[in-house]
């Protein structure tokens, strides 16, 4: 390990509680019993913090927090970041996330502190300028209703400060509508590295082939990365100008398929963050997600587990 650089996570971090496997809602008014269940602290942010955490990758997780009963338990689980975060007088933001046995899932999600998170929170964490390889990804922008507002000029700031930048969008509560798309042509071109689900890329750039999508996004980003996709069993690919490249996933018996894709994302940039090639990226982002949803209680690859699944693909 012989990287300095570090990996800066931004969005929502918050309380997950997974219960299931839940078939059919219930009729109102019923209850039902539920076969497993499990605390942990979740969003998009906190997936792919936890999981660098557990590989020894140097990062920060960049957020903010509530000040009710568990906002101490959330802010216990990253002592290295928590310190740094804006306290905010509200609730923890908590979601509910249901399980169902063709391993599909529901979230149900009150709104609490991330919503509250702004720009000024996230650059009064960051060093006025980066180091030599500093990434800063933005995740759960759909849910950080403030930041989202904010998303050109904290892309632009983080540019003008020499960060690479990368943004895991997630998938929009209103809807891939034409306003959003309007949107993200603002930002899209202070964006370095795009990293979506196949549902994702699909509804943003708005075409019926997915390949055609991805070469699509990666013109309106800067260039100086790419647009990656992530297709669960079926594995990843990585589109830049001048090149496109797969790497298949091998077979896993999945338990939990909640932040996947936040895991992946934690692999992916651990390798950019250590200089790695496209190839080797994408086959560290399939293994860390393979193990975190084949695994219950949720694990992460160490540092020297993360070398052997890439080296024996």
């Amino acid at each position: 390990m012989d990287s300095t650089a570090t990996l800066y996570v931004v969005g929502n971090i918050n309380v997950d509680l997974i219960m299931g496997t839940l078939d059919s809602w219930p009729q109102r008014g019923t209850e039902v019993m539920l076969n497993h269940s499990e605390l942990r602290p979740g969003g998009s942010a906190g997936n792919c913090a936890l999981a660098l955490e557990a590989m020894q990758i140097r990062h920060r997780a960049v957020a903010n927090q509530g000040d009710d009963g568990l906002s101490s338990w959330l802010a216990s689980h990253f002592p290295h970041s928590a310190a740094h975060w804006t306290r905010y007088h509200c609730e923890t933001s908590l979601t509910v996330g249901v399980t169902h046995s063709d391993h599909e899932r529901s979230f149900l999600s009150n709104l609490g502190h991330i919503v509250r998170l702004t720009a000024e929170d996230v650059l009064n964490q960051l060093p006025l300028r980066a180091s030599e390889g500093d990434i800063v990804l933005l995740c759960g922008t759909f849910l950080c209703l403030h930041l989202y507002d904010e998303y050109p000029m904290l892309l632009s700031e983080l540019q003008q400060r020499g960060y690479t930048t990368a943004v895991d969008t997630g998938w929009p509560t209103q809807g891939w509508t034409d306003e959003v798309r309007e949107q993200f042509s603002h930002w899209l071109p202070l964006c370095d590295w795009l990293l979506l689900n196949e549902v994702e890329a699909l509804g943003l750039a708005n075409l019926p082939d997915l390949a055609a999508c991805a070469q699509h996004l990666v013109k309106q980003l800067s260039g100086r990365g790419g647009c990656v996709v992530k297709s669960g069993s079926q594995g990843a690919g990585c589109w830049q100008l001048q090149q496109h490249i797969s790497q298949p996933a091998r077979p896993v018996i999945v338990v939990d398929t909640i932040g996947a894709g936040d895991s992946f994302n934690a692999g992916f940039l651990a390798a950019l963050l250590h200089q790695q090639d496209i190839t080797t990226a994408l086959q560290w982002g399939i293994a860390v997600a393979s193990l975190a949803i084949s695994t219950l209680p949720r694990r992460y690859p160490d540092w020297h587990q993360l070398q052997l699944s890439a080296q024996e693909r």
